[in-house]
């Protein structure tokens, strides 16, 4: 009987301990005092001096982007304790069906390297320019991994950032009072040098001198020059400027920073925006001639050519900085567009005949056709139209090839004729049974189709034809010769 009383009593202390244990686990978890604890432990070897700290900052002293902190955040993100973490945001890639882990605010990782025992934390306040990441470790480890383990850190992250390298972005600045001056989106641009509307042998020059600039580190060094790029795309509105800069940032894999000079508020703050580019970067400034002219403070032609090559252009390196403009050259200062400054100038003209037939292919599969001819002969008379409004007419009539060359033909007819004006403003002008074909094509549907095109997109008289001219300079190791070609 004794025996079996204590077997009893044995029986139910366990089972007493067991609930206990259990109601104070819950309780622990509910209250957080679990987590309460483990700081006063950390606390308690912090104390005893056993772990050491060290802080990778946002931004150094100079506000520049630490390049450091972006590696490190790319590996953190990789690591398998990310998944673990009790909070973790999630995002989607260019690919909808990818999904990417980030850290979050103030969140703590744990790593393993060597044996070695350790943490980050993300401290990080949106706004905020002293976010930093703080590791951990315990001293006794240091001597022995930590070169060892910032240079796996560096390895890891390389090799991410390989594999996402066709994943670049596009970049646009903030306000002045903004900490983080730069925003940025996925760069989707479709644009690519396949489909942009160009002299074959130009594009191949561009191609050529980008490649270059690509693997002349050295010879800039050797020069004692900053190792950067600048290119002048300059024409009518409507002639692939902007597509042209998407096909070069697809094909350097290079960040865009767009910057949005209206948000500048004076030299300094243009010099701010430079510093927190990174390399490999494609900095764009558009329609500079507009910006020259104009009366703002923040956009002077001194603060515009320090920004072009002033000793601030040095902070950073692999760098292509693109000018666009919807004017002719003469209406800038030379000082700007001088060697040094800018050193590509690429024209954009408008659409000729053979523009027209690499639009031709690629809006409506057309490498040949016979219309190709009269289309040819309406060229030769002076008439032009904007690669941009030519393809849009392909696309209005991309199921009949022939009714979209027809309408290209009448449009230009209508322009050398002086009738864009008059079409476009009032919608009146002559019926289709008055406009005559010259070249023996009759395009009497697509009359209505021009005038209803032009009220549309508001299309004007281009005016008479333009002198096609592109200047290209050369690769950087010999005298730039100049180069003629055609853009479209």
């Amino acid at each position: 009987m004794v025996w079996i009383w204590a077997t009893s009593m044995t029986i139910s202390s366990i089972f007493f301990i067991f609930v206990l244990s259990f109601l104070i686990l819950r309780f622990f978890r509910r209250t957080s005092a679990l987590h309460i604890l483990k700081r006063w432990w950390l606390s308690f070897e912090s104390r005893l001096h056993l772990h050491q700290s060290f802080k990778v900052p946002l931004y150094d002293h100079n506000f520049r982007e630490n390049q450091l902190y972006r590696k490190i955040i790319t590996y953190l993100d990789s690591l398998p304790s990310v998944q673990d973490s009790d909070f973790t945001n999630l995002f989607s890639g260019t690919n909808p069906s990818d999904i990417f882990l980030h850290l979050d605010a103030n969140q703590i990782v744990h790593d393993t390297f060597l044996g070695a025992k350790l943490s980050w934390t993300n401290n990080t306040v949106a706004g905020d320019s002293a976010s930093a990441l703080v590791l951990r470790m315990k001293k006794k480890d240091k001597r022995r991994v930590f070169q060892q383990y910032f240079q796996h850190i560096l390895s890891v992250a390389d090799e991410i950032e390989q594999r996402r390298k066709k994943d670049i972005k596009l970049f646009m600045n903030s306000g002045s009072g903004e900490t983080h001056r730069w925003r940025s989106v996925p760069f989707t641009h479709p644009a690519s040098f396949e489909t942009v509307a160009m002299d074959v042998e130009l594009k191949n020059k561009v191609k050529t001198d980008l490649e270059q600039f690509l693997k002349s580190k050295q010879y800039y060094n050797r020069l004692g020059r900053v190792w950067k790029r600048s290119y002048l795309l300059y024409g009518a509105s409507g002639t692939g400027k902007s597509s042209f800069v998407a096909a070069m940032a697809k094909f350097l894999c290079y960040d865009v920073y767009d910057i949005d000079v209206s948000k500048v508020v004076d030299g300094s703050d243009w010099k701010t925006l430079l510093m927190q580019t990174t390399p490999k970067s494609m900095i764009l400034i558009e329609d500079l001639d507009r910006l020259l002219a104009g009366k703002s403070t923040a956009v002077n032609l001194s603060s515009v050519l320090n920004f072009m090559d002033g000793i601030m252009s040095c902070c950073g390196e692999e760098r292509v900085m693109v000018f666009t403009m919807n004017g002719t050259k003469d209406e800038v200062d030379q000082a700007v567009l001088r060697p040094g400054r800018v050193d590509v100038h690429i024209h954009f003209p408008l659409c000729d005949f053979s523009t027209f037939k690499i639009l031709a292919n690629s809006y409506l599969g057309l490498k040949e056709h016979k219309l190709f001819p009269q289309v040819e002969e309406v060229f030769q008379t002076g008439a032009r139209l904007s690669p941009a409004e030519v393809g849009e007419i392909m696309i209005s009539n991309r199921n009949s090839p022939s009714r979209a060359l027809k309408t290209v033909i009448t449009a230009m007819q209508v322009q050398s004729n002086g009738q864009g004006q008059r079409l476009s403003s009032s919608g009146s002008g002559r019926s289709s049974e008055e406009v005559s074909d010259a070249n023996g094509v009759i395009c009497r549907e697509s009359v209505h189709t021009v005038r209803e095109f032009r009220k549309l997109y508001g299309l004007l008289r281009l005016g008479s034809r333009r002198k096609e001219e592109s200047g290209y300079s050369g690769p950087i190791e010999k005298e730039p010769p100049r180069i003629e070609g055609r853009v479209g």
